[in-house]
């Protein structure tokens, strides 16, 4: 005996970017991304370095003219560092299309759309953390002192100065 097919009303569950892919590509088509993979995978085109410090905000077609022109938002004092790195950029991100799309790159500190738009995120600066007071230093020290691996032991001595000096800020703020 067959069993009838079932068929159901739900589509079931979907992978995030199948739900958003409809919305990224209107978005990134109205700033002239044909290949919206560029913007979604910026930083693996391009590398770390240069996605660190740039963003790609516009592809404008001139008329009649071979190749497009990716404009790039940047602080100013990564723009020198940026003209310098044109022709790679521009070699990477044509791979992104598989053919000379882009022809130009434009490096702008304003975004093309205006100053609300065009904004910089800037990162804030690494904080190095701070250093426990000798005194702490030592205890911890003397804490890790049985140890006879030296990795162990200088791991063991930084947790005992965590340790102590995040017990003395509690006892300091009550």
């Amino acid at each position: 005996m067959k069993q009838p097919h079932r068929t159901s009303t739900t589509r079931g569950f979907s992978r995030a970017v199948t739900l958003m892919q409809s919305r990224i590509r209107a978005g990134s088509e109205g700033r002239g991304f044909a290949e919206t993979r560029l913007l979604t995978h910026w930083a693996e085109f391009v590398g770390e370095q240069v996605s660190s410090v740039a963003t790609p905000v516009n592809v404008s077609y001139g008329r009649g003219a071979l190749g497009a022109t990716l404009t790039l938002l940047t602080t100013g004092a990564n723009a020198p560092m940026l003209e310098m790195q044109k022709l790679q950029i521009l070699e990477k991100v044509n791979a992104c299309y598989g053919y000379r799309a882009i022809a130009r790159i434009r490096i702008t500190q304003t975004a093309p759309t205006g100053f609300a738009e065009g904004r910089v995120a800037f990162a804030p600066a690494p904080k190095a953390p701070p250093q426990p007071d000798p005194a702490t230093q030592d205890r911890a020290r003397a804490v890790a002192s049985g140890v006879a691996n030296d990795d162990l032991r200088t791991a063991l001595e930084a947790l005992a100065a965590n340790v102590l000096t995040k017990h003395k800020n509690r006892t300091k703020g009550t």
